[in-house]
């Protein structure tokens, strides 16, 4: 029996009841620059298992050409475009990643390698599981470390876009009891319900009672707040002059993304994730499928960061991705499943222009399980950093419980 209480919580109508001031969200989306800035945290995704060491080249190191006779990127060579980009003498970012430099030199892009989940599994799902639980080896986490945020967090003042994820369905990450959004894009968000054909039948008929019963007289307020973001049609969306983000999906939610932080409709939070990384063959080194991955990966966040402007002083962009991959090549000229990968953080209050953490080495002993990366950052001290100093939370036991970040284990990435 399709009843209020299911269709509340599996249609679009959950949104709008979060006890907010919708009257006070419209003026905030109509008003030109918004009510004001407020700190919000961009997460990105990469699934698949991102390569890191061909990402951001450890060319310093003699066993990384050794273990990559195919596929390792050339050490720099002046203005070479088919090399690595110098960063510090040890390590450079992939060619295909040239549009994120200007960020790495002006100190507004930080790396930090050797990083990811102390949980040892080469599996997909339950690598990307632990992570966006934030509770490695643990699979009965019922909610997502940004839904344990935002409950530890609590904003008599939030909208309902207080976290929002540029997916076609809710993430892991902000699973939980806390109100999140997704939204596929702004474009199509809006009453239609998700959960299927037997739900939409019953729309029509069952609005009148949801609102009547669970929404009381703010819901036609709220739902005109959203009809109006939909309206807010991304296809006419102007980014700063000068800027173009590549088309496909990840290009496009970054700029929705970017849209919805200039609309000032209170975004804290924002996820959107990004496929393909998973190169067992023809992973290519220069050229090839990790390069255009790399290619569309590094241009959008590029033109986020510009699209933004001075705005990104109140931004930390993260990305995350559930493992690295082997150092050593396999016959097939790709690579396999391996443990630590490394993160990008983008954004002002960013000590850029480095790459963060103890390198551990690619040398005889040095190896993970005699093959992968070893990892020295935990992915919860990064993300515990910038949660602490930019979001100021304060009970990181609470995000990330059965580990603490609070005994100096923090990468030093933000100032």
């Amino acid at each position: 029996m399709l009843t209020r209480r299911f269709f509340l919580k599996s249609s679009g109508l959950a949104l709008v009841s979060f006890g907010v001031a919708p009257k006070a969200l419209l003026r905030s989306v109509y008003a030109a620059d918004g009510p004001g800035r407020r700190k919000t945290l961009v997460v990105v995704f990469q699934r698949g298992a991102c390569d890191g060491l061909n990402t951001v080249v450890p060319y310093g190191e003699a066993a990384y050409r050794q273990m990559r006779p195919t596929i390792a990127i050339p050490a720099p060579r002046g203005a070479d475009k088919d090399a690595a980009l110098d960063l510090d003498g040890h390590f450079g970012l992939h060619p295909a990643l040239a549009p994120l430099l200007p960020s790495f030199q002006d100190g507004s892009l930080a790396v930090v390698h050797a990083v990811g989940s102390p949980d040892t599994t080469r599996s997909h799902f339950d690598a990307q599981d632990f992570m966006e639980s934030g509770t490695p080896g643990r699979k009965a986490t019922e909610d997502g470390w940004m839904n344990r945020h935002l409950q530890a967090t609590p904003d008599a003042g939030a909208t309902p876009f207080r976290a929002v994820s540029l997916t076609p369905t809710l993430p892991r990450s902000l699973a939980g009891r806390a109100p999140a959004v997704a939204m596929a894009s702004i474009r199509e968000f809006g009453l239609r319900p998700a959960a299927g054909p037997q739900v939409a039948r019953g729309f029509e008929e069952m609005y009148a009672g949801a609102v009547s019963d669970v929404l009381h007289g703010t819901g036609h307020e709220a739902f005109e707040a959203v009809e109006f973001l939909k309206k807010t049609d991304p296809a006419k969306y102007q980014p700063a002059p000068g800027v173009n983000y590549p088309r496909g999906p990840y290009g496009d939610s970054l700029r929705q993304i970017a849209q919805l932080i200039k609309a000032g409709v209170g975004v804290e939070m924002a996820f959107t994730d990004v496929g393909g990384w998973d190169h067992h063959a023809a992973e290519g080194g220069v050229q090839g499928q990790l390069a255009g991955r790399l290619r569309d990966f590094g241009s959008a966040l590029a033109a986020f960061h510009r699209d933004l402007g001075d705005r990104m002083a109140d931004v930390v962009v993260v990305t995350m991705t559930e493992f690295g991959r082997t150092v050593r090549e396999n016959g097939n000229r790709g690579t396999d499943h391996g443990h630590a990968s490394l993160s990008f953080v983008l954004g002002g209050p960013v000590k850029g222009g480095r790459v963060h953490g103890r390198w551990p080495g690619l040398g005889s002993g040095q190896l993970y399980d005699g093959r992968d990366l070893a990892l020295t950052t935990d992915f919860r001290d990064l993300l515990g950093e910038v949660l602490a100093r930019h979001l100021a939370t304060t009970d990181l036991a609470a995000v990330f419980p059965g580990h603490s970040s609070a005994g100096g284990r923090f990468p030093g990435v933000l100032a």
